[in-house]
């Protein structure tokens, strides 16, 4: 009889819950049978969860990614440092070297005050080789970053040899003279007529220096 009782009621629980869910109406669950109700209220609960626990997953894997790049670059960045702290001695002594190479080729550069005498220079130089000079026309100084260019004009007549060793003794000047469009116009006798503007370069003299910078601030405040 017992057993008999407990099927009945096993039975009467299942109709009972078969009746909760049967005939449900979708669009307005606040009228289904508590049961349903609550489950459905679980599902959302776990759902809503659920998407925000992917949601901060999401997050904290594009961080993770971040930091990670973030560390590959700092990687990087501290081998670069660590070659060029064992590199150091050597950056400092290639600095000094950059450096006594610099001043070896401010002193090849003559100030403004000597630019006369190196004039007389080259005029001497075609001079001592027996040269004519046609033509000596200094022109219109050109003022650049770091130095002054001054073209000169010239023209002279002489024979082969003494044309050639006077555009030698111009290369072994102690100050920088180049030729430059040199053409060579052969004459009557063995006489050739060499035509070229010789450039010579000047450093900046403190004036000049203090101009530039002047320039150059007016320039980078008007853009």
């Amino acid at each position: 009889m017992a057993a008999m009782s407990l099927n009945l009621d096993a039975k009467a629980i299942q109709e009972q819950l078969k009746k909760q869910f049967t005939g449900l109406d979708p669009n307005d669950p606040s009228l289904w049978p508590g049961l349903p109700r609550n489950l459905l209220y679980v599902a959302v609960c776990l759902a809503v969860i659920a998407g925000l626990w992917f949601a901060w997953l999401q997050s904290v894997d594009e961080e993770l990614i971040a930091e990670k790049t973030r560390e590959e670059q700092l990687r990087e960045d501290y081998k670069k440092k660590l070659v060029q702290a064992v590199n150091l001695d050597a950056l400092k002594k290639q600095l000094e070297q950059v450096q006594q190479y610099v001043t070896q080729l401010e002193r090849q550069l003559p100030s403004k005050a000597e630019m006369d005498a190196l004039l007389s220079d080259i005029n001497q130089a075609g001079i001592g080789r027996s040269l004519q000079f046609e033509l000596f026309r200094p022109g219109q100084e050109s003022v650049k970053e770091y130095y002054v260019e001054l073209p000169i004009s010239v023209r002279v007549t002489g024979r082969y040899h003494d044309v050639g060793l006077f555009a030698a003794d111009i290369a072994n000047l102690s100050r920088i003279v180049t030729l430059n469009n040199l053409t060579l116009t052969p004459g009557k006798d063995g006489v050739l007529a060499m035509d070229c503007t010789a450039k010579t370069f000047r450093y900046l003299d403190q004036d000049e220096v203090a101009m530039q910078k002047k320039s150059a601030g007016g320039k980078g405040a008007a853009n």
